[in-house]
């Protein structure tokens, strides 16, 4: 049989999906695409925003009519955080929470024999033991995640992830090391540990994220460790001086900002103001070389005054992110926000995304454009074809072009990131995939650097 999967939302459901992908191989279904009429389809939901819920249900009726005799699997945290809400959605016929992926295929064999609904849900509760998957592989072998910690403690105003993921657990040490070792057998050098509330792992068996760091950094074959998104507030010097200890962590740190106004994140119940992230940003920038920060920064937040906006804005101005991901504030029922007074109307919402965008691509180009000129280890992903690849022809023509045209027929286009993050596009006179390799930087354009191997 044939099973495709389609996912939306973040890092840690990509990770789930690609651990649903191995469950299903296991018991010997081929995974393909959605266009090419497979017998069971599995929709990984997010439900972190209204709008996230609207386009799991939009894909999941969307698919339905496109494969009227497929099974359609309705999976993660939508139905987690709202079972009431998607038991009644026909489409589907099993709906699974994120606490059964590991019963996949003993839910779709079971609708196959009854052709009934299933419904498989189960509220997460205190105490709760992180539920490890199958190692998996990641699409081009360079680049992989392993998920380390689940649920989250913080309850933040706006947000329903606590709901829909429970608390805070964590992945076993022996068990990050196993599928470290699994994935750099396979190729991979690059690892990035996920989350749902990273800088929490291990505060339940009285250890850190340094633990899990060290414990990734004594796999041969890897070399370089990163991180997903991380809170603020978890960090002190003691954990920073220790981090820095590790050669393999990557000086790329995505400190979760959503808003540069200290009124604003009290109403959000964030625990920490602007001036501790000005100064863990400053300390971070000390101890790392070539340090980037990237972030969120939510917009339109209820009651966020054009004083509040003004603030924000100016503080992501100051602080100079590499990156920043601008959203408007969406109304998510079940979180205390959505019962909050003076809500922002959507046009203003839009207005001020826009300016905050264009203040965090000032800032892009601005950290971008000092690495010009210098040279960097840069991890070569993916080939590009140089026909199709417009918007960096311009780029690739000229005396840098023809030389390597004269020492070897067709160079090559290279995409790939820096240590610190920084997307690359680069030349190269030979077939270097999955190879860290030096690449002297000569340009910038999109947010992209332009460079030569060398």
């Amino acid at each position: 049989m044939k099973a495709a999967i389609y996912t939306l939302g973040c890092r840690v459901n990509q990770y789930e999906s690609s651990a649903l992908a191995q469950l299903l191989k296991q018991s010997g279904y081929k995974i393909v695409s959605v266009s090419q009429s497979p017998d069971v389809i599995i929709i990984n939901s997010c439900t972190v925003t209204a709008e996230s819920d609207r386009k799991s249900r939009q894909h999941l009726r969307s698919l339905r009519r496109s494969n009227p005799d497929a099974i359609i699997v309705l999976a993660g945290c939508m139905p987690q955080a709202f079972p009431e809400k998607v038991a009644d959605l026909s489409e589907a016929d099993i709906i699974l929470g994120n606490s059964h992926y590991n019963e996949i295929c003993d839910a779709i064999n079971k609708y196959i024999h009854v052709r009934s609904p299933i419904i498989m849900i189960s509220e997460h509760k205190s105490g709760e033991k992180f539920m490890n998957l199958p190692h998996c592989t990641f699409g081009e072998k360079t680049r992989a995640y392993i998920k380390i910690e689940d649920g989250c403690d913080r309850f933040c105003t706006y947000c329903i992830i606590p709901k829909a993921r429970g608390r805070v657990r964590s992945k076993n040490l022996s068990d990050i090391a196993g599928e470290a070792e699994y994935l750099a057998e396979h190729g991979y050098c690059d690892i990035t540990l996920t989350g749902i509330n990273l800088t929490a792992f291990g505060k339940e068996n009285g250890l850190n994220i340094c633990d899990a760091v060290e414990c990734v950094s004594k796999i041969n074959g890897i070399k370089r460790i990163r991180f997903g998104s991380l809170e603020p507030d978890d960090f002190d010097d003691a954990l920073i001086l220790r981090l820095a200890q590790c050669k393999k962590l990557c000086p790329h740190f995505h400190l979760s900002l959503q808003s540069g106004c200290d009124r604003v994140l009290r109403r959000m119940n964030r625990h920490y103001d602007t001036s501790f992230y000005r100064s863990l940003c400053e300390k971070l920038r000390k101890v790392f070389v070539d340090c980037s920060i990237t972030t969120d920064i939510m917009v339109g937040f209820p009651g966020e005054s054009e004083q509040d906006f003004d603030d924000s804005l100016n503080f992501v101005k100051d602080i100079g992110f590499m990156s920043a991901h601008v959203f408007s504030y969406s109304r998510r029922s079940g979180t205390p926000a959505a019962g909050m007074e003076q809500q922002v109307k959507s046009a203003e919402k839009a207005r001020r995304s826009r300016l905050m965008i264009a203040a965090a691509n000032e800032s892009r180009d601005a950290f971008l454009s000092k690495m010009i000129g210098s040279t960097y280890e840069v991890l070569a992903e993916s080939q590009i074809d140089r026909k199709t690849s417009n918007n960096f022809s311009e780029f690739f023509t000229g005396a840098a072009y023809d030389s390597l045209q004269k020492s070897v027929k067709g160079a090559y286009i290279y995409s790939g990131f820096t240590s610190n993050y920084a997307d690359v596009r680069f030349l190269s006179n030979r077939d270097i995939h999955g190879q860290l390799v030096n690449v002297k930087i000569t340009g910038l354009k999109d947010g992209c650097l332009i460079g030569t191997e060398i």
